[in-house]
């Protein structure tokens, strides 16, 4: 032959064409057939991997019956026609090619394969020297992701060609419960566009969307266009329609917006543009509203304090409500790099407002930051700014944490042989406060904070020991209203003590048996001594620095406070002890034990008052973990502390997760804090915390039915923060969520009604509101891969200064 014959261009026509109009290819098919819509071809081995880039450079092998004709002759005729290049496959019972025209037909039995997909085809013809191509009545089966289909007929010519008669699913062929079928799909691969004309979406066979013309993108080219819009119901929005649109503005930045309507609100516009640089990439976004109608619908909500008292000056946040956010992150180097997170919103209810979970009811603070950080071998370091901005209308700015402005901090450490290591901790701070005006309580000052040690590493393969020396010098200089409000004259307290620490234990380990079957169980003790003298604290102020919540980790640390203003004087031993017993048959942990006291051998002088109360000569209260997995199913994890000096316990926690089936899960919990600080003659003060239970589950009852549910509730103000109830159907393409949700609404301790819908075709998208991020946030394990690998997705999304770029963050 004077040409080769092309391996049907055409194939990547199909491959992009209705399938480009698919989301990402995340979901669950367990429930689907093992089966495609076009099986596998005899005797041809499916290829897994394979591209254009690699199929140009290898050479095309052609097999078939001995061909019909002379090399004088115009046409020639093979039959069983075999063509081979790389991944790609191309078979036909019968090809017919003129040379001298380069037409060429091919019928019977056409095949063709590749790592992405497999067609079959009546018949195919064209012209190799025009380069135009047509594929007669085809089926198509996606390889790389589920998806199938077919078309009457496919033309090409060069780059640009059409589909007629085009469908896509990815249900089974056998039970087609959605379909999206186009009368004509024009495709331009140029520019990698493509335009559904008169395209229409069956659930089972009953049209539910015309759409007359649909754009979308062929290839990994991002394109401007309509993202799938967010339809949602709920008495404090009314209908609410979100429209995102997006803007490709080049290949290395682009946007998004996203206008907003709200039936019983108003109109809202949200935006978010990224960029991305050889260096770094950023994200800045925000939303604003010009005229919202939730706060003249409820105006007490507003202007009244929680007591229903007025508030001076309060004003109704109706008008130009919005937030504004900033992530970026610049590397200047492998060991230096930027970043920034900054928040702001326009009032201190547009979180509450704007939010449909306890997440949004949860933050009161907007915190943004901006720094300069390195890392090396040994060493860290930094330096940076942030700012607190209120979020929380029950509270003022005097609750909010000190901006620290600047702050440069390092940590070094570095071993010398074997043994031993030696290394520093610096801090330098300088505080303001948002709330400060010379008579609230609140004061500037700077603080330096050096803590240099000498440690030394012993270990062993059955021991460890672990002596460590440090000393730490802390100064601080404050404003004259520190002299003012507190009454001290001394405005550069200092404060250096030696703090000396031994931590010591050993591994011993046993083979055993229970009830048939064997363990290797351990026994893990653990002493841990800390010596740190006292140091007159009480002219020294608070800037960053409270309690640390009593728990195992602090049985080993050097210190019970956060931040620097405090230093624990302290003569105390720990005593802990650790057992496990390990399967031998598939080295699970199945029962894990711990246990530990700390031994003080005398009072400790230093201590916060009104955030904790001192700590006197004796025993700290049990501190006791445990982990039971009794099978692979059952896991059973419990935490409890009892305090001999009240005889009655401090903390309790309980935690039980049953796995059903392969999908489904029961959560089982229960909380319990006491409040260390109770005191019965200050009013208003509790004597417990916390107090809640908390059960929540996904049952299936069979292969696509299946119910949720949860029931989160405080025992302290006998009434739920969440209850959930909901039924879900699911089959390998198609699943339908209906939910119905009471849950704490805002601050004042409302509860709001909701009902959610939510229709997802796999492959295709959802209509509806998202009611699966509900429901992976409120049942854990709802996706088997949160309990082992990542938090639920919706709690990742919240960036660390308590904004979103979604203008609903938790809805």
């Amino acid at each position: 032959m004077r040409n080769t014959l092309r391996l049907l261009p055409l194939s990547l026509c199909i491959a992009i064409a209705l399938p480009a109009m698919a989301a990402e290819d995340d979901e669950d098919w367990s429930l689907c057939p093992l089966r495609d819509a076009v099986p596998a071809f005899e005797g041809v081995a499916t290829p897994t991997t394979g591209n254009t880039k690699t199929r140009i450079q290898q050479p095309t092998d052609l097999e078939g019956d001995a061909l019909q004709g002379t090399e004088n002759a115009d046409t020639l005729v093979q039959g069983n026609v075999r063509l081979k290049r790389g991944d790609q496959f191309l078979g036909t019972d019968r090809l017919v090619y003129n040379q001298t025209t380069g037409a060429y037909k091919a019928d019977g039995s056409v095949r063709y394969q590749d790592s992405g997909m497999r067609i079959v085809a009546k018949s195919a013809e064209g012209n190799q020297d025009s380069d135009t191509h047509q594929i007669n009545d085809l089926q198509y089966q996606l390889m790389r992701r589920r998806g199938n289909g077919g078309a009457d007929r496919i033309s090409l010519k060069d780059d640009a060609g059409a589909l007629y008669g085009a469908t896509y699913s990815t249900c089974d062929p056998g039970q087609r419960a959605w379909e999206l079928r186009a009368r004509e799909i024009d495709i331009d691969m140029a520019k990698g566009r493509g335009v559904a004309h008169n395209a229409t979406l069956r659930i089972g066979h009953v049209p539910v969307l015309y759409v007359p013309w649909f754009p979308f993108p062929t290839d990994d080219r991002r394109q401007t266009g309509l993202l799938y819009p967010s339809i949602a119901s709920s008495s404090r929005n009314g209908f609410d329609w979100r429209q995102p649109i997006y803007l490709n503005l080049a290949p290395n930045y682009d946007a998004t917006l996203y206008p907003r309507f709200m039936s019983k609100r108003g109109v809202q516009l949200g935006g978010e543009f990224r960029w991305l640089y050889e260096q770094g990439r950023g994200t800045v976004y925000g939303s604003w509203m010009p005229k919202d109608d939730l706060p003249g619908r409820r105006p007490e909500r507003y202007l009244n304090d929680l007591a229903g008292h007025p508030i001076p000056g309060a004003t109704l946040p109706d008008n130009n409500r919005g937030q504004f956010g900033l992530s970026a992150v610049h590397s200047f180097d492998p060991t230096w790099y930027a970043s920034a997170n900054l928040g702001w919103v326009s009032d201190t209810h547009y979180l509450e407002d704007f939010s449909n979970s306890l997440y949004g009811v949860s933050n009161y603070f907007i915190r943004s930051e901006a720094g300069v950080y390195g890392r090396g071998r040994y060493w860290n370091a930094g330096v940076s700014a942030d700012h607190y901005q209120l979020a929380d209308y029950t509270l003022t700015d005097a609750n909010l944490p000190y901006d620290r402005l600047p702050r440069l901090f390092g940590h070094w450490a570095q071993p010398y042989g074997r043994w031993f290591e030696a290394g520093a901790d610096a801090e330098l701070v300088h505080f303001q406060h948002a709330g400060y005006t010379g008579q609230t309580g609140q004061f500037d000052g700077t603080r330096l904070d050096l803590k240099p040690y000498i440690a030394a590493n012993f270990d062993g393969a059955s021991w460890f020991l672990h002596p460590k020396l440090a000393w730490r010098y802390t100064a601080w200089q404050l404003d004259n209203a520190w002299r003012t409000q507190a009454g001290i004259a001394d405005t550069s307290p200092s404060r250096s003590v030696p703090i000396t620490s031994v931590d010591a234990g050993m591994y011993f380990d046993r083979a055993t048996h229970f009830r048939g079957e064997g363990y290797l169980q351990t026994f893990e003790p653990r002493l841990f001594y800390l010596r740190v003298p006292y140091s007159d604290q009480t002219a020294i102020p608070l800037f960053d620095t409270a309690p640390m919540t009593f728990s195992w980790g602090q049985l080993f640390r050097d210190n019970r406070y956060t931040g620097a203003d405090r230093q624990t004087d302290a003569d105390q031993l720990t005593i802990a002890a650790t057992t496990r017993f390990i399967s031998e048959a598939d080295g699970r942990e199945k029962l894990a034990l711990s246990l530990g006291q700390i031994r003080y051998f005398k009072d400790s002088r230093v201590f916060i008052p009104g955030a904790e109360t001192p700590v006197a000569q004796g025993k700290s209260a049990w501190v006791a973990d445990a982990s039971f997995a009794p099978t692979d199913r059952w896991l059973i994890n419990g935490a409890y502390q009892w305090d001999p000096k009240i005889r009655g316990q401090d903390l309790a926690s309980l935690r039980a997760r049953y796995l059903v089936g392969d999908r489904g899960i029961v959560n089982i919990g229960y909380r319990y804090r006491r409040n260390t600080t109770f005191n019965p003659a200050i009013p208003g003060s509790e004597q417990d915390l916390i107090k809640q239970t908390d059960f929540s589950f996904l049952y299936p009852i069979t292969d696509n039915w299946s119910i949720v549910g949860r029931y989160y509730y405080s025992l302290l103000d006998h009434k739920p923060l969440e209850e959930i109830a909901g039924v879900q159907w699911e089959s390998c393409c198609l699943a339908v969520r209906a939910v119905a949700r009471r849950y704490l609404r805002d601050r004042t301790g409302e509860l709001n009604n909701a009902i959610q819908l939510e229709v997802e075709l796999k492959g295709l998208g959802s209509a509806g509101q998202k009611s699966e991020r509900v429901l992976r946030r409120a049942i854990l394990g709802y996706d088997r891969d949160d309990l082992y690998l990542v938090p639920p997705r919706t709690v990742s999304q919240t960036v660390s200064n308590g904004t979103s770029p979604s203008t609903d963050p938790t809805p």
